[in-house]
């Protein structure tokens, strides 16, 4: 069955950097668009970046423009998130979504002083 396993979350300070991995399982990973989403408490899932089976092309948020780098190991079936110049509004829990309708248990980004 389709499994994301997100890891990499924790503490960091503004300006500070992290960074996410999904290990997926279950399906044809290589060919498959994969996203990153957040979800702020009290706010609704919001979309942060997007990549492309062959890792030629990402669109990113607005708000993460220039500060998140998404990238994937096709060969590792691993999607990551490379997060920096963190902000206190980038806290949330953050998932990997792939084929529709499945997503992980989500990694808890807090950013705070």
């Amino acid at each position: 069955q389709v499994q994301l396993v997100e890891s990499g979350g924790g503490l960091a300070q503004p300006g500070g950097s992290l960074s996410l991995s999904c290990a997926a399982s279950g399906f044809a990973f290589s060919t498959r668009i994969m996203n990153w989403y957040r979800q702020a408490p009290g706010k609704e899932r919001e979309l942060v970046a997007r990549i492309n089976p062959d890792t030629d092309n990402t669109d990113y948020a607005d708000s993460v423009k220039g500060r998140f780098t998404i990238s994937r190991d096709n060969t590792k079936n691993t999607v990551y998130l490379q997060m920096n110049s963190l902000k206190p509004e980038d806290t949330g829990v953050y998932y990997c979504y792939g084929p529709p309708g499945y997503w992980g248990q989500g990694t808890q980004v807090t950013v705070s002083s």
